[in-house]
């Protein structure tokens, strides 16, 4: 951040109203992906040792289903972005998609349709809720991320994206004032609040942020854009440093992503966190989260997006190493602190870099095929530490154990991979 700037930067309109959809949509991911969701599956599917692995193989399995539709469709976003030249639109569309679900889901919950093997049938209803809402949530950020280099210049866009990290996890903070609601653990009256603040916090983008169009490409029908991502990919040796960073971002998002989805269960089943001792370390993790995600900021600036990444890889591995052997609730409390970290520098990090690698004319499209790689490895982490709780569940926590280690060599081979990235 130059002096010519100063902190007068964050404070524009276009920033503020950019940073709060940040701050809206966490309140989503806290709530929904690693906390009250969680929870509710662990309250409904779970109970004794054996049935909490499993209850961790269902959830898994949802998220790797919201990711598998993610990666469908996310290459066609992408394409959208170039051809139009705008984002807030399909940002807005996807928002209020996602918080109408998340709305029915606390509508659903406690209602009595009978029961579906052996659990209640409103249960399988708030998962297919769950999968689309999660959907819809994800599919905003790839617009929302590509929002970046219309509001900053290539000296302050790894700053602002810091600043916007750090406003987002804020965001936690607010969404957690929906706890009190939680009554004798129906975890499932957390869903309608959750959908309302996120509304709420949505509007100043609605209203207040001005959009500049972008170039837009010649018009062509809908699914050619998958030909696009083809041709794309066709030009490998021309843009090798960045598909270089694709395969390195596959592999940490993949241990990211699954991490955020069972933080909450294997805190409770595997370390014996009670449900408001973990809403404690959250906040923790999320107070970390925003110091990560704004040092971060200043780190990718003086050392550049390239190493930045590389250090977010080695702090995010020793937080897996230590949470799978940790037998004590301090050693987990240090887990989540440097996951939490590692969680607020990672996109900080992987933004500002896909934007120096990539060209002005295709960035959307690249943006998209991030969201595709980023997608992919969200399908491939949770059904791998899903099956691993399966197949190992009648061995108790040694299947929890087993499936969070399985992450270090994903974070691993991202690292290895990482080197090959041309200085």
């Amino acid at each position: 951040m130059s002096k010519k700037h100063g902190w007068k930067l964050f404070f524009t309109l276009p920033v503020l109203s950019w940073a709060l959809y940040d701050f809206a949509n966490t309140i989503f991911s806290s709530n929904m992906t690693t906390i009250f969701f969680p929870f509710y599956v662990q309250e409904i599917a779970g109970g004794s040792e054996r049935l909490d692995q499993l209850a961790s193989t269902f959830l898994s399995y949802a998220n790797a289903a919201s990711s598998f539709f993610l990666v469908v469709f996310s290459p066609l976003f992408g394409v959208w972005i170039d051809r139009s030249g705008r984002k807030k639109r399909y940002v807005a569309a996807f928002a209020l998609a996602a918080i109408v679900l998340t709305a029915l889901m606390g509508i659903v919950a406690p209602q009595n349709f009978g029961q579906f093997s052996g659990l209640p049938a409103s249960f399988a209803f708030v998962v297919v809720l769950f999968v689309a809402a999660k959907f819809f949530y994800q599919s905003s950020l790839i617009f929302y991320d590509a929002m970046l280099p219309d509001i900053g210049t290539k000296e302050t866009m790894s700053v602002l994206s810091g600043f916007g990290v750090a406003v987002g996890y804020m965001g936690t903070l607010v969404g957690l004032t929906v706890y009190p609601l939680v009554s004798d653990g129906n975890y499932a009256d957390a869903f309608l609040p959750t959908a309302v603040l996120f509304f709420i916090f949505t509007l100043p983008l609605l209203f207040f942020y001005k959009e500049t169009p972008g170039p837009v490409q010649e018009k062509r029908p809908f699914f050619s854009g998958y030909r696009d991502i083809w041709e794309t990919f066709k030009d490998m040796k021309q843009y090798r440093p960045i598909f270089l960073f694709m395969i390195v971002y596959f592999f940490i998002n993949d241990a990211i992503a699954t991490a955020i989805a069972m933080m909450a269960v294997y805190a409770k089943a595997i370390v014996g966190f009670t449900s408001g001792e973990f809403i404690l370390l959250y906040l923790v993790s999320t107070v970390s989260s925003i110091i990560g995600s704004f040092v971060f900021g200043y780190v990718t600036r003086a050392f550049g997006a390239r190493r930045a990444v590389f250090y977010v890889g080695l702090i995010l591995f020793f937080a897996l190493l230590l949470g799978t052997f940790a037998l004590n609730q301090p050693m987990f409390w240090i887990t989540g602190s440097l996951f939490g970290v590692a969680l607020g520098a990672v996109w900080v990090t992987s933004r500002v870099f896909i934007i120096e690698l990539s060209p002005e004319n295709k960035r959307g499209q690249f943006f998209g095929l991030f969201a595709f790689s980023g997608k992919l490895s969200a399908i491939a982490g949770p059904l791998i530490y899903g099956t691993i709780t399966l197949l190992l569940a009648d061995y108790g926590d040694i299947a929890s154990r087993a499936a969070l280690s399985s992450l270090m060599i994903f974070v691993l081979i991202g690292l290895v991979v990482h080197r090959k990235i041309p200085a």
